[in-house]
């Protein structure tokens, strides 16, 4: 980890595995077992347990916990005080600890600030979850989700513009990228 900058009040626990280039801020406590990738940023007051993977180039905002059973895929962005669960019916008084549920966040998606992730859900590659959103079903790919619960409002690209359809098509104005709407998703077309 001679590549990786951890902040001298970051607590990183032995047999936690963090990619070259990735930074840990103030605060920060990474478990052991925890899988995290290259050039990943954790903002302050990050929490990564130990069942839990983070890809490359991801981005993770303040006060945000990864939970046992989430796993992130590469170029994702978690906004400050997102938050993920793991257990469906938690109680104080019973141990939940092996019944965590797997959440599964695909590349490139963006998680606005204070937007909940209800466990057992996939959220669709470069998906944007507007802030303070709750997730409580799957999130189809380049889906744009607002409200609680969540609710599609529209397409995104995979450069984050968002995507005006005509008969079923659109071009993004930023990079050009080119997507036809199939039934309930998305596809983006190869030129």
């Amino acid at each position: 980890m001679d590549s990786v900058f951890i902040h001298p009040s970051a607590v990183v626990d032995e047999g936690a595995v963090i990619g070259a280039g990735s930074k840990v801020w103030h605060f920060c406590h990474i478990s052991a077992g925890a899988q995290i990738g290259e050039n990943v940023s954790m903002g302050q007051n990050v929490f990564v347990a130990g069942n839990s993977t983070i890809g490359n180039g991801v981005k993770i905002q303040n006060n945000v916990s990864v939970y046992g059973g989430v796993e992130i895929a590469d170029d994702v962005f978690c906004g400050p005080s997102m938050v993920f669960t793991n257990v469906r019916t938690p109680r104080a008084h019973v141990s939940r600890r092996d019944e965590y549920v797997k959440t599964l966040v695909r590349k490139g998606v963006s998680i606005g600030a204070n937007a909940t992730i209800v466990c057992g859900r996939t959220v669709g590659s470069y998906a944007m979850i507007g802030a303070g959103a709750v997730v409580t079903r799957d999130v189809p790919d380049f889906a744009v989700m607002t409200g609680n619960p969540a609710r599609q409002i529209g397409w995104v690209c995979r450069c984050g513009e968002l995507l005006d359809l005509y008969d079923g098509e659109a071009r993004c104005t930023r990079c050009g990228d080119r997507y036809r709407e199939e039934v309930n998703h998305l596809i983006l077309l190869e030129d």
